[in-house]
């Protein structure tokens, strides 16, 4: 199991609705005259859901460390979704850290609800956003506080809303008609969805896919901090009404934003690593419960949970 630290500037806002939301939300809020504006978007994004937690929930006023699964959801015309991409958060204001895992989308795990053993991302497919959470809860063996779910779609619109971003590609291929070269590569919206959306013929797979997601999310986030424009920050909240969906309340976000910004200090993230195999001429990726139970430690320790009795 390799884990890796890193410190960077700005985390935070990308740890609340990593995946543009919170960013876009916690940049109005330093303008007075977007408050309303912010807070009618909040009220729009609401999603409640009952979820069957495994611990009681974290006490925000209490600056508990909190869990937030980031979910990528591919939803097309037509077609029911599936969650592209699971990234699973803590934030531990009393450590000053943050842990993050993606958890590949073809991993074979129970289905919460669903009496089934499939790929991890199919139980939204079967259960919407209460499955998909219920089964990274029993994936982990952790809680989940707090949820934000974006429409991968909305890639296109959002990095359109922001003006394009550059990046620096680490992979040349071709994708859908276009070809992306090694180095700083510059993406409107059209291209930064092919960019993400390529998997096959990365070497890496699905874990090379991921890290292209957050080259883009990055970018966006360092763009979006410094955009002055009024009319931009209109398009963006507007973006996020169309294409978010959270549990998180406006108050929440406020609370974050105010006492858990010492968490940003350092980020660790995990690999969940495993084996590839194909059952019925179908392609999993079987994570040994050895490598469960340790990623589960870590996340424990760091939303200050006693270890599973497992890998005592």
């Amino acid at each position: 199991m390799r884990t890796q630290q890193k410190k960077k500037k700005k985390t935070w806002l990308w740890v609340t609705l990593s995946v543009i939301g919170v960013l876009l939300i916690g940049s109005a809020l330093y303008l007075g005259y977007l408050i309303k504006r912010t807070n009618d978007t909040v009220s729009v994004i609401q999603e409640k859901v009952d979820i069957e937690s495994l611990e009681p929930p974290a006490d925000l006023a209490k600056k508990e460390p909190i869990s937030i699964l980031l979910m990528g959801v591919d939803e097309r015309q037509g077609d029911v979704g599936r969650s592209d991409s699971l990234i699973y958060m803590t934030v531990n204001p009393n450590k000053k850290e943050m842990h993050m895992v993606s958890i590949p989308r073809d991993t074979r795990t129970e289905i919460i609800g669903h009496n089934t053993t499939d790929k991890i991302n199919h139980a939204y497919a079967f259960g919407g956003t209460k499955m998909a959470i219920e089964t990274v809860q029993n994936f982990l063996g952790v809680n989940v506080d707090y949820f934000v779910k974006v429409n991968m779609e909305s890639f296109k619109q959002i990095v359109d809303a922001v003006g394009g971003v550059e990046i620096n590609n680490h992979l040349a291929f071709e994708y859908e008609g276009e070809s992306f070269q090694e180095g700083p590569t510059q993406l409107d919206g059209e291209s930064a969805l092919k960019y993400s959306r390529m998997r096959y013929e990365d070497p890496a797979g699905d874990t090379g896919r991921q890290l292209r997601q957050r080259k883009i999310i990055e970018a966006v986030i360092a763009k979006g901090a410094n955009i002055q424009s009024i009319n931009k920050f209109s398009d963006m909240l507007g973006v996020v009404e169309n294409n978010v969906k959270t549990n998180l309340s406006f108050d929440d976000m406020w609370s974050m934003v105010s006492n858990y910004r010492e968490a940003s200090g350092t980020m660790v993230q995990h690999t969940i690593e495993g084996n590839g195999t194909k059952i019925d001429g179908i392609w999993y990726l079987e994570v040994p419960e050895e490598n469960r139970n340790a990623i589960t430690d870590k996340l424990k320790a760091s939303l200050e949970i006693a270890p599973s009795t497992a890998s005592k």
